[in-house]
This record gives C-alpha cells, sequence and structure tokens, in this order.
C-alpha cells in the first residue's frame, strides 16, 4: 500500500520521511489515538482519525487508544478560553467503554489496544513530576496559541493545564507509540511527545493530524454543541442528519468521511449516497436501505411513516389538542403545542389545523403529524 492510504486526508505528517523510515523497520507499528470522554457520543467528525487507524490496521500495524481518564480529570485546554470542568470519575469510565463500542464501527476490535493512562500517570511520584517538567521549557509552552492568547490578555493559566501536554507526552512514553494520530489543534501537543519521548531515551513518535470535519451549520462538528451525527445513532436519524449537508460540505464530506470523490451526479443524489454510506457503516446495508425508504416517505414526500405510534384519545369531547400533543412527545409542552397549531404546522391526515380544541370523532382514526417527522395515531377505546 505506502503510505498514500495511511496519510489519506493528512494535514501533517512530520517530520518528512519519518514514516517511511518507521515503516521501514519491518515490524507492526503502534499507532496511538488520545481520546477524549468528556461526551458518551462519538461524532462522524471523531471518526476521521479512526479511520487513518483503520487504515494503518489493515496494514497489519496495532491502533493504541488511550483513554485519559488521568488527564480528563486535568481537561485539554486546546482551543480553550478558559480551564475545562473536572468530571466524575464514574462517568469516565461509562464514556471510554461507549467510545470503544461506537469506535468500533470504524476500527478493527481485534487489533486495537485500549490503555487508561491512569495506568501510569498515577503512579508518578513527585521526583518523576519533577524529571518530566525539565523536558520542556515554560517559554516552549507558552508558545501553544491559546496559551500565548490568554497570557496576553492576562487571563488565568493554571499550573496543571500547563502540565496536560506533558501528561498527554507521557502517554506516548508509556506506550511506545511510533505514530500519534489527532486533528490540527493537537499539533503543538503531538509534537511536544516527540520532545519528551526523546528526553525519555525512546524513539520519537511520528505526528499525523487530520483535518475537522465542519457541520451542516459551517462550524466544526461537535458533540457539545449538538451539530453532529453520532456513529451509534439510530438509522433513521443519521440518515436524516446526512441529508441536512449543504451543497457546498458535499466535497469534503465524500472527502473526508466516504474517503472518495464526490459522484458526478446531482447534488440531492450525492447527498444520499453518503447517506447510505454512513448509515450502512453503522448499521449495515439492509437497514441503510430501510433508512432511505423512510426519509424519502417522510421527509420527500411527506407521507406518514409505515410504523406510526399509536395512542388512545383522552377522555372528553372536544379533545384539547396542545395537550394532547404534550402528553405524547410530539411538542415539549402545551405553549409550544399552541404555538405551532398557530403557525399551521400541525396537521389531522392531510388537512392542516387551526382550532384548538378538536371534536373527538375528527380524531378517531385519525393521524396526528407535527413539523415534517413527529407522527401519531390516534384511536378511541371508548
Amino acid at each position: 500500500m505506502g503510505t498514500a492510504e495511511l496519510t489519506r486526508n493528512a494535514v501533517d505528517v512530520l517530520p518528512a520521511g519519518e514514516l517511511e523510515r518507521k515503516l521501514a523497520l519491518g515490524r507492526p507499528l503502534r499507532v496511538k489515538l488520545g481520546i477524549d470522554v468528556t461526551a458518551p457520543d462519538v461524532t462522524l467528525g471523531n471518526g476521521i482519525p479512526l479511520q487513518r487507524m483503520r487504515a494503518f490496521q489493515d496494514e497489519g500495524h496495532v491502533g493504541v487508544l488511550i483513554v485519559g481518564d488521568y488527564t480528563t480529570r486535568i481537561g485539554d485546554p486546546s482551543g480553550r478560553s478558559k480551564e475545562r470542568p473536572i468530571i466524575d470519575p464514574a462517568e469516565i469510565d461509562r464514556n471510554a467503554k461507549r467510545f470503544f463500542d461506537d469506535a468500533s464501527t470504524i476500527i478493527d476490535p481485534d487489533r486495537t489496544e485500549v490503555r487508561f493512562n491512569s495506568e501510569w500517570l498515577s503512579k508518578l511520584d513527585f521526583a518523576e513530576i519533577l524529571r518530566l517538567t525539565r523536558t520542556v521549557t515554560v517559554a516552549r509552552l507558552l508558545e501553544r496559541e491559546d496559551f500565548s492568547k490568554r497570557f496576553a490578555a492576562n487571563a488565568p493559566i493554571s499550573v496543571s493545564e500547563l502540565l496536560y501536554p506533558l501528561m498527554q507526552a507521557y502517554d506516548s512514553v508509556a506506550v511506545e507509540a511510533d505514530v500519534e494520530l489527532g486533528g490540527t489543534d493537537q499539533l503543538f501537543n503531538l509534537l511536544t511527545g516527540r520532545d519528551v519521548m526523546e528526553a525519555y531515551g525512546v524513539p520519537p513518535q511520528v505526528v499525523l493530524t487530520v483535518a475537522y470535519l465542519d457541520s451542516w451549520d459551517g462550524t466544526g462538528m461537535s458533540a457539545s454543541r449538538g451539530n453532529y451525527i453520532g456513529l451509534r445513532e439510530p438509522a433513521e436519524q443519521q440518515f436524516g442528519k446526512a441529508m441536512r449537508i449543504p451543497d457546498e460540505l458535499l466535497e469534503q464530506w465524500h472527502r473526508l468521511v466516504a474517503e472518495r470523490p464526490v459522484p458526478e451526479c446531482e447534488p440531492m443524489q450525492a447527498k444520499l449516497a453518503l447517506a447510505r454510506f454512513i448509515v450502512a457503516r453503522s448499521h449495515g446495508e439492509e437497514a441503510a436501505r430501510q433508512a432511505e425508504e423512510h426519509f424519502t416517505r417522510v421527509v420527500r414526500e411527506g407521507k406518514a411513516p409505515e410504523d406510526v405510534p399509536e395512542a388512545l384519545l383522552p377522555a372528553g369531547d372536544p379533545v384539547h389538542l396542545p395537550k394532547l400533543l404534550a402528553e405524547h412527545g410530539l411538542v415539549g409542552s402545551t405553549s409550544e403545542g399552541r404555538r405551532l397549531i398557530g403557525q399551521g404546522a400541525v396537521r389531522i391526515g392531510d388537512d392542516v389545523v387551526t382550532e384548538l380544541d378538536v371534536p373527538r370523532k375528527r380524531l378517531d382514526g385519525a393521524v396526528l403529524q407535527v413539523g415534517k417527522r413527529r407522527f401519531l395515531r390516534l384511536t378511541d377505546n371508548a
């Protein structure tokens, strides 16, 4: 294969020529990726470096996922204007298991080591921590863009944050990483890893960064912003979200996610092809087919899905529709229900409903629709 597939979509591969030299050693390389377990969902954007790990695994190399259970107690300050909050250790453990399960839709679990960095970081005594701090100067740490901006603005920078790049670097020492993967915002940390490894007498790692995936709102895909597709989201949700990608992002998504050129067809067909790929990778080809059928029926044709949930009509005549919608989760509150009815966003069958109180017989056996994707079939058991 050579390096072309291993470095597909890479932004940085440093130092030049070092990856080829390591590959020439003729042994499986250890390819490290530190994972953020502050959120439970693994997004499609998280999958971009995982795809590079899988490319290495397919060539016989070993993936090493580092769960930052110890460093997460500090929080990676990369790209942050202030220190991140500490999260509960039990939540870290739950998220770590979820991450590996989700990541296994892309990586080969049989060629993956999962290591928790508390395994080695919790054992460092103060003398060893001092030795670690002597490997990098404060001036070098303050070269980081986020640190330099905060320093110039007299914003607080805790000593623990300055230690974060050193702790991440020590992970590379502990697992003897040959290659470390990361996003472009991790470049400083990954290069620091090379310096620290050399100071500890460990052959320095190759640094490979990949681009971030833009979401449909034009910002980076992020679980904290909610503008993401989860690797284990239900197939219909994945498909529907993928179809929201604007035409101008199709080239990026096909290149980064599907790792293929945009097909020479209309944008709608290109989106459909991308949505099918995303769902099939997570759930299989049959799930992708069913998700596309659901999308076509419900979204494009405006019809009710075949498996509409059913509910009994409440007592009383007429039925107060906003309360009914709220009780069955079609809206968040009765006030939202009233607002959507006023906007013409609620239908009974094919008819837009404008009144708040609806005769009971009109609802018996009817399908309620809120927006494009929320449906409920009503039956009268009286």
